[in-house]
C-alpha cells in the first residue's frame, strides 16, 4: 500500500507539472507579446514613424496590439502624443512621466494615467502641437478603451487561471496581466531615467539600464534613444543588443515594413554613381 501511495503521488505530480508550464507559458507569452507591440507599433511606429508599412499591415498590427495588450490596451494616438511630449520636455515638470517629479513608480504611473486620459479625450492643451502622423482606426481605438472591453479581457485571464492554475500564488500574476501596458511603461520610464550609464550628455537624466533590458526588448537604452530618437536600433555600442531591432530588420527584409534610411548626400551620391560607372 505505501508503494501504491508513492506511485499515486508521483503520478499526481507529473500530471500537474504540464499545468504549471501552461500558466508560465501564458504569462511569458502575454508579457512579451504585449511588450513587442508597445515598442514596435506604439513607440517606434506610431510615435516616431521610424519605418513605413501599407494600410493592410498598419491595420493588422493595430488589431494585433489590441489583442496582445488586451485589458491594458493603449491608444496609438494618445501614446504617440505622450511620447512626443516626453522627448520635448524630458525630465522637466512638463514631462508626462519623469521619475524626477514623482515619489515612486506607482505615483508616476498614476500621474501618467491621468495625463493619458486627458490626451485621449482632447483635454490636454499641451499635446496639441504634437498632433498628426500616427495610425488611426477609430472603431478599434474606441472599443479598446471601453470598460466592457477591459473587463472582458480581464475575465478571460481569470478564467484561464481558474482552468490551469495549480497553486494560490499563481493568481498573484493576474494584476500584471490586467495592467501589462502601463507596467511596461513604468519599467522603461522609471528605470531608464534613474539607473544605469550614459553614452551621451542629453541634458536630461536618461540612462541605459542594460541589466534590466531583458524586461524591455531594447527600450531601456533610453540614453541612446534620447540622443538619436530616429535611430531604429536602440543599441549603439557593439555589446548593446536591441531584440526589437532584429524583428524590425526581419520584417523589413520580408518587405512587410520599410525602414526609413537616411538619404545619400549629393556628394556621396555623385561618388557612388562614378564608382558604379
Amino acid at each position: 500500500m505505501p508503494h501504491q501511495n508513492n506511485l499515486c503521488g508521483r503520478h499526481y505530480y507529473l500530471t500537474l507539472t504540464p499545468y504549471r508550464m501552461v500558466i508560465l507559458a501564458f504569462f511569458v507569452a502575454h508579457y512579451y507579446l504585449s511588450l513587442f507591440t508597445q515598442t514596435f507599433y506604439l513607440h517606434r511606429y506610431a510615435a516616431h514613424k521610424m519605418f513605413t508599412m501599407n494600410k493592410f499591415w498598419e491595420r493588422f498590427f493595430f488589431l494585433f496590439t489590441y489583442i496582445c495588450q488586451g485589458s491594458s490596451f493603449l491608444s496609438p494616438r494618445a501614446y504617440a502624443l505622450l511620447h512626443r511630449m516626453h522627448h520635448a520636455y524630458s525630465d522637466t515638470e512638463l514631462d508626462p512621466h519623469s521619475p524626477l517629479f514623482s515619489n515612486n513608480a506607482f505615483d508616476m504611473m498614476w500621474k501618467t494615467k491621468n495625463i493619458y486620459n486627458d490626451v485621449l479625450n482632447n483635454k490636454y492643451e499641451l499635446a496639441e502641437r504634437f498632433e498628426g502622423d500616427y495610425p488611426v482606426w477609430q472603431a478599434v481605438e474606441n472599443f479598446g478603451d471601453k470598460w466592457y472591453s477591459r473587463l472582458g479581457w480581464g475575465t478571460v485571464y481569470v478564467l484561464f487561471y481558474i482552468s490551469f492554475a495549480t497553486a494560490w500564488w499563481q493568481y498573484l500574476l493576474l494584476p500584471i496581466h490586467f495592467l501589462m501596458g502601463p507596467i511596461h511603461g513604468a519599467i522603461v520610464n522609471w528605470g531608464g531615467h534613474k539607473y544605469g550609464y550614459q553614452n551621451f550628455d542629453n541634458h536630461d537624466h536618461s540612462k541605459n539600464t542594460l541589466a534590466m533590458d531583458f524586461l524591455a526588448f531594447g527600450e531601456l537604452f533610453q540614453n541612446n534613444h534620447h540622443k538619436l530618437p530616429m535611430r531604429v536600433n536602440f543599441g549603439v555600442k557593439w555589446w548593446e543588443f536591441d531584440p526589437t531591432y532584429v524583428a524590425i530588420w526581419t520584417l523589413d527584409k520580408a518587405r512587410i515594413i520599410k525602414i526609413k534610411r537616411k538619404n545619400v548626400q549629393p556628394k556621396q551620391r555623385t561618388k557612388k554613381l562614378a564608382q558604379a560607372a
